[in-house]
């Protein structure tokens, strides 16, 4: 048996791994960069970080689908994601960037009872 049978050549890996993940790596990869921190990202981590980005996203989706009206309708929608973002601890750092969808006459207007209270204090 050859060795080169038992162990897959490096680039044979890399390409199988890639086939394995959905999500764009040199968009990951500029991601990564644009830490000041990140001086050299090795292909591993890369691969890694890509892929743990991908089931984490997936587990969110899951969980949005599972609790929100997804299961109803067969779709998934942001304010599913908002919801679960704001109701499941795992998930409660993400309210700042999935804020529930408030329409603007209902900003207005709590906007105008704030400054009311402001005034009558």
């Amino acid at each position: 048996m050859k060795m080169s049978q038992t162990n897959p050549d490096k680039d044979e890996q890399t390409s199988t791994n890639k086939k394995n993940i959905s999500l764009p790596i040199s968009r990951v990869r500029l991601i990564m960069k644009s830490s000041p921190d990140v001086t050299c990202i090795n292909q591993d981590a890369l691969f890694l970080t890509t892929k743990a980005t991908e089931l984490f996203v997936q587990h969110l989706a899951l969980s949005s689908f599972n609790n929100g009206s997804g299961k109803e309708s067969g779709s998934l929608s942001y304010s599913d994601l908002a919801q679960t973002a704001e109701d499941t601890d795992t998930f409660s750092f993400l309210t700042d960037i999935l804020p529930k969808k408030i329409l603007a006459r209902d900003y207005l207007n709590s906007l105008e009872q704030m400054n009311e209270e402001e005034v009558d204090s």
